[in-house]
């Protein structure tokens, strides 16, 4: 198993961040929250955990080893795979997936793309004993432990468009175009979706270009 990568970052897309390992090149599938802490050129050390299928290998990189712990545990309930793995570590921190599964938070994992009402009860049930208490530090005054990741989406998004090679102002005038967007997810009571609100920043900045 490959526990980890380190070495100078090589190239980042919307989904990869490419590493480049003794001279080759090693592709990882990241959240953009972890892709928003990368610059190109620069040395990053990612926690990496290898899925292994018939027809490919693919390599998912996460900030830390909480995150990849997190990612492997989620995949041993019965319909999670590596994707939707990542897609609920693109939506909540592993404590708010910890909090959410040890008090039933149904309505954060349905906020969660891919996962309906039912899907949400089930892993409820599943995860109940595997993840654990959270581990956060402190308890706010609503007794949330590590937010959600996505509660500071307007940061998130711009860090990564940065990290993607775009100026500044071009990252605020995206983010602005997205807004909307985030701001009905809010209303709605769930947290803005990171992952989609880049794949439409970018579509945005594509188009100006």
């Amino acid at each position: 198993m490959i526990a980890f990568v380190s070495g100078p970052v090589a190239a980042l897309a919307p989904t990869t961040a490419v590493i480049e390992v003794g001279g080759i090149g090693m592709a990882l599938q990241c959240t953009p929250q972890t892709l928003a802490g990368l610059r190109l050129g620069q040395e990053a050390r990612l926690a990496t955990s290898l899925v292994v299928r018939e027809d490919s290998l693919t390599l998912y990189g996460f900030a830390d080893d909480d995150e990849r712990q997190v990612f492997e545990l989620l995949q041993t309930a019965s319909g999670v795979g590596p994707r939707l793995a990542q897609a609920m570590l693109a939506t909540h921190s592993p404590d708010a997936l910890r909090l959410a599964v040890s008090t039933g938070d149904e309505k954060a994992l349905t906020a969660v793309s891919g996962i309906g009402k039912k899907g949400a009860q089930k892993l409820l049930l599943e995860l109940k004993d595997r993840l654990g208490a959270p581990v956060g530090a402190h308890i706010g005054q609503q007794g949330v432990v590590g937010a959600p990741v996505t509660s500071g989406w307007r940061d998130q998004l711009q860090a990564a468009l940065i990290g993607l090679g775009y100026a500044s102002r071009e990252a605020d005038e995206a983010v602005s175009a997205v807004a909307p967007q985030a701001e009905a997810a809010v209303a709605e009571g769930v947290a803005p979706p990171v992952p989609q609100l880049l794949r439409a920043a970018l579509q945005t900045l594509n188009r100006a270009r």
